[in-house]
């Protein structure tokens, strides 16, 4: 394979890799809102729970009755983690630091802005 296919074949790389990722992008800012306000509400939840002098006189599940806003925040939070949130909301940065690894056993490194933009610069 000559030089000229070589170089072909990593902007094609790169091509593809700056596309799947970019796709990625709308989803994930989607599921960071989401975990940001689940997040919110659950915290607000929290505060409102802790606060309240009637928490310390009954019993924990009753004082859970007594809040459905911090139990349902609670356990949509709580939901959302078993569902991979967390996964979902670093997807990029988990492919862009797969990528860099893959590519640093080729003298090659990744470009972190856009997380794939300029994507294949030479170290060599």
């Amino acid at each position: 394979m000559n030089s000229l296919e070589q170089a072909e074949d990593l902007k094609a790389f790169e091509r593809r890799l700056t596309e799947y990722i970019h796709c990625l992008q709308p989803a994930t800012g989607r599921w960071r809102m989401l975990l940001i306000v689940v997040s919110v509400c659950t915290a607000t939840g929290a505060w409102n729970w802790l606060i309240d002098p009637e928490t310390q006189k009954v019993s924990f599940f009753t004082s859970l009755w007594n809040h459905p806003f911090f139990t349902i925040s609670c356990i949509t939070l709580i939901g959302l983690f078993f569902a991979g949130i967390h996964k979902r909301v670093v997807a990029p940065s988990i492919i862009a630091a797969r990528c860099r690894t893959v590519l640093a056993e080729y003298n090659m490194s990744c470009d972190d802005e856009y997380l794939g933009v300029g994507l294949l610069d030479h170290k060599g």
